[in-house]
């Protein structure tokens, strides 16, 4: 079997690939040929990949560092509370693992996906009888016939072809389906694109007929080999979960010798073998931000809502803030940066150049000539000519349903029709005129398509030619010049304006027309093998999207660089990546060219790149790799199957929702509802604010954990009692992180967000500037609540009192520096006290909870709290406006360093 499909089918001729297959293209395999290789070769079938059993899976997802730091808070929240606050945390825990199962699950039916992708059935040739069977019983050297709306099964070698177009999108990127032809001759390294000879599994006939050779089934298919390259493709971390995982392993270690120490000093100091564990305790429940989890969870899902809102779908949460993160986007080019609509945009017809204006399927646009603006009524002759040709030699129709116009047909000869209506031709008007009598369909052999009209009893028919530009202009003799008088053909003039069009991407077509006699109803090749009239050109490409123009600017203007990756033309290619702004557009390269190069040398090349076009779905792999070799966060589009590698390897894999395969969702973290690049730039925006809220969730948990642990620290080094119990931490941590930290996840984004450069994937969480602003106010908590602690039991109030006092200072310390955090650089006045409503319905909730804690007997018992009066009340709050003041004056002469 290797040895079979290891062979370049393209390129060998047809009597040695029936040598190797030892089959009878005429009569096909017999039954026992059949069986035979149904024995060596397998079903026609994907392999189902082995991946983990979900056991292992569910497993793996405690296999975290993070997950550590909860597990050990649930031990010692046992020890000191008992089984009901550990089973809290333990809960969490589990919480987290199922979330991360269910999300790892789902990824994993990419391939899943693509196996069902496989299934059709197929029409075959046996012992000289046309048979329908399941595709998975095809075997190589099966002879497969095909048609007009068939799935191709396997790969095949093309040895017989009529008209035959197959779209390749899904597999190529191609946006317009592919004329086949069985008996092109092709050199052995040619794209996959380029294979006109070949016909691959899954792909789709939309035109004609052919009969093909099975030349590969199964994982043997370049189908199959794609969903290898899949399964083999690694889940990177993003630099979210990098960073966090880092972070928690650092908090392990600190957390286990912090405790460890506590609890030999309290043995070398005196104390009880139980108080030393108690302190060393409530030492590790204090330093572990048990609410920060489910911050992280909720500020990502919350980033979740946002996107969705702007038609982005995120599948897995990290996704989210990798977005903020993201340095390289690779965008696919059709129906992502374009309109996935061909459009006629230039006309040159009687030596005159003509603009059409609109784009898609919309026949709404004007006509201009050196500026000036054409009047319907008042074409000229030429112009009316070429773009009444367009519409009548033409199979496909215009529809207007109640949301959008639609091409039924081939989009090429949509965008003719699209073109005629904006110039007030109505095609169906056009045939009641002219009816067709006769037509001969296109033909790669002949490279035109050409119909027989009438004109009107006795008059002479009226032959309209549409076609290549080469297979017209040598059967034309003359030209129609701009006023409708016959020309001698100036065939240099004629090439120079393809030549031009073709520079700028646009697909040329040309136009001739012809009389014959009276009462002719058949239309023959002979009658137009010369003697036509030249009529014009006509240039047309899928336009690019306005709103991606003004995305990809401001995504360049962020930092980002865009590239465009694809397996389209590299004259289209590099024409749309110039028309929406690409920065390095100029610089394209092929995918023969890319195979050219070392790894070394493509990790080089893909830095400087703007343009990569005719790639396979290897080489995306390799272009996504190389770009993360040099240090870049990649967000990857695609919509076929060949782009699900690419799409999996990313950091950002995003799929699109509307022309995007299962397969390619799947494999993506991220899918567009609307297909729109502008989409992306929308969600790097939210990834950014969500980043940004994050930092500042993270920055405002942490110095409660790090004043508490100073707190429980201080008592131990002076041997005083703790002002706070392990209980009263877990309140804290908890209570606050809840009800005022998820507070921040609801800021909206800060201005000029897009104006800053992308973060650097491999710098920390928290900058110098924010580790000092932690440490200012854990020891502003230290300051607050042991002074006040010991203030307390000095004018003689109860211990527990002096405890709820206490938790209090804390607590408001934690509110008052909540409007600090709001903006990590600018003082929250700036931007607005009341931009985030939720910011005072958390306040005001925070407040409510600590009256119940403070004043509610039930509250007593449970926290071992009490009720306190006025007075403390007052030097509560303004050692948190002091607090409030002391942090904008470090934002102020940090500001002002750094300016």
């Amino acid at each position: 079997m290797q040895t079979l499909l290891s062979k370049h089918w393209h390129h060998l001729p047809m009597d040695e690939i029936q040598g190797i297959l030892e089959t009878d293209i005429e009569r096909g395999l017999d039954r026992f040929e059949v069986q035979h290789r149904q024995a060596r070769f397998g079903p026609n079938a994907l392999t189902p990949s082995k991946g983990k059993s979900p056991l292992l899976r569910f497993l793996l997802q405690f296999n975290n560092p993070l997950i550590y730091v909860l597990l050990v808070a649930s031990i010692v929240t046992a020890l000191v509370k008992g089984l009901v606050d550990a089973g809290i945390i333990v809960g969490v825990v589990l919480i987290n693992a199922i979330v991360g199962y269910v999300q790892e699950s789902r990824a994993e039916n990419a391939i899943a996906a693509l196996a069902q992708s496989m299934v059709a059935e197929a029409t075959v040739r046996r012992s000289g009888q046309k048979l329908r069977l399941p595709a998975p019983q095809l075997v190589p050297g099966d002879i497969v016939l095909l048609q007009s709306g068939d799935k191709v099964p396997a790969d095949l070698r093309l040895v017989q072809t009529r008209d035959l177009q197959i779209a390749e999108a899904t597999l190529t990127g191609e946006s317009i389906p592919v004329e086949k032809s069985a008996t092109d001759t092709l050199p052995e390294e040619i794209s996959l694109g380029d294979r006109r000879n070949m016909a691959y599994a899954t792909t789709l006939v939309t035109y004609g007929q052919g009969t093909g050779i099975v030349v590969a089934i199964g994982d043997g298919t370049e189908i199959g080999r794609i969903s290898r390259l899949i399964s083999e493709a690694a889940e990177l971390e993003t630099p979210l979960t990098r960073k966090i995982g880092e972070f928690s392993r650092l908090l392990l270690y600190a957390l286990l010798g912090v405790a460890g120490l506590a609890f030999i000093i309290g043995l070398l100091r005196g104390q009880p073998l139980a108080d030393a564990l108690t302190t060393s305790i409530a030492l590790a429940v204090a330093s572990i931000p048990e609410g920060l989890p489910a911050a992280v969870t909720v500020t990502l899902a919350i980033g979740v809502s946002r996107m969705a809102r702007r038609r982005a779908i995120i599948r897995k949460l990290p996704a989210v803030e990798a977005l903020g993160s993201t340095t390289v986007i690779g965008s696919d080019k059709t129906g992502t940066l374009t309109q996935n609509q061909m459009t006629v945009q230039r006309i040159f017809t009687g030596g005159e150049r003509f603009v059409v204006e609109g784009s898609g399927y919309n026949p709404t646009g004007r006509m201009l000539r050196d500026g000036a603006v054409l009047s319907p009524e008042n074409l000229p002759p030429a112009l009316f000519a070429t773009l009444e040709a367009g519409a009548l030699a033409n199979d496909s129709r215009l529809l207007h349903t109640e949301m959008r116009w639609e091409i039924q047909g081939d989009p090429t000869e949509g965008a003719l029709l699209v073109a005629a209506r904006k110039a007030s031709m109505d095609e169906n008007d056009l045939l009641r005129r002219f009816p067709r009598l006769d037509a001969i369909p296109f033909e790669s052999a002949h490279q035109y398509m050409a119909t027989l009209h009438s004109t009107g009893d006795g008059t002479p028919r009226r032959v309209l030619v549409k076609g290549s530009v080469e297979a017209l202009l040598e059967r034309s003799a003359q030209a129609l010049s701009a006023d409708g008088q016959l020309l001698p053909l100036d065939k240099a003039a004629i090439h120079a304006q393809v030549d031009g069009m073709a520079a700028d991407g646009l697909r040329v077509l040309a136009f001739a027309e012809k009389s014959l006699p009276a009462g002719t109803q058949k239309l023959a090749h002979s009658d137009i093998a010369n003697g036509l009239t030249f009529l014009g050109l006509q240039g047309m490409m899928d336009p690019p999207r306005a709103e991606a123009t003004a995305a990809v600017r401001a995504s360049q203007e962020a930092g980002i660089k865009v590239k465009m990756i694809t397996g389209d033309h590299p004259l289209t290619a590099a024409a749309i990546a110039r028309a929406v702004g690409i920065a390095e557009a100029r610089v394209v390269f092929t995918g023969q060219q890319l195979a050219t190069l070392s790894d070394d040398e493509l990790i080089e090349a893909v830095e400087h790149a703007g343009v990569f076009a005719r790639v396979t779905p290897e080489q995306k792999l390799r272009l996504v790799e190389a770009l993360q070799a040099r240090g870049h966060i990649v967000a990857m589009t695609g919509d076929g199957v060949n782009d699900a590698p690419a799409l999996k390897q990313a950091n950002i894999g995003v799929a699109m929702g509307i022309t995007g395969t299962d397969v390619s969702k799947e494999a993506a973290d991220m899918v567009l509802t609307d297909d729109n690049f502008a989409t992306i730039e929308a969600a790097v925006e939210e990834g950014r604010g969500v980043f940004e809220n994050l930092t500042k969730i993270i920055t405002w948990t942490l110095p409660t954990n790090l004043g508490e642990g100073l707190v429980i620290l201080a008592a131990l080094l002076i041997g005083e009692v703790l002002p706070i119990l392990p209980v009263q931490i877990l309140w804290i941590n908890m209570a606050t992180v809840a009800v005022l930290g998820l507070v921040l996840a609801l800021e909206p984004r800060e201005p000029g967000i897009m104006q800053r450069p992308p973060r650097d994937p491999d710098a920390p969480i928290l900058t110098g500037a924010l580790i000092r602003r932690i440490v200012l106010v854990g020891t502003l908590i230290l300051i607050g609540a042991f002074g006040l602690f010991e203030w307390e039991l000095q004018r003689g109030a109860t211990l527990e009192v002096a405890r709820t006092v206490a938790v209090n200072l804390v607590v408001f310390v934690e509110l008052f520096y909540l409007f600090n955090s709001r903006s990590l650089t600018h003082s929250p006045f700036k931007i607005g006290l009341f931009s985030n409503r939720w910011l005072w319905l958390g306040v005001g909730g925070m407040v409510l909870l600590q009256m119940a804690f403070t004043y509610l007997p039930f509250m007593h018992t449970i926290f071992s709290s009490a009720p306190m009066g006025w007075a403390e009340w007052w030097r509560i709050i303004l050692f948190g406006v002091m607090s409030f003041g002391v942090v904008e004056l470090e934002k102020w002469l940090t500001a002002r360093r750094s300016g």
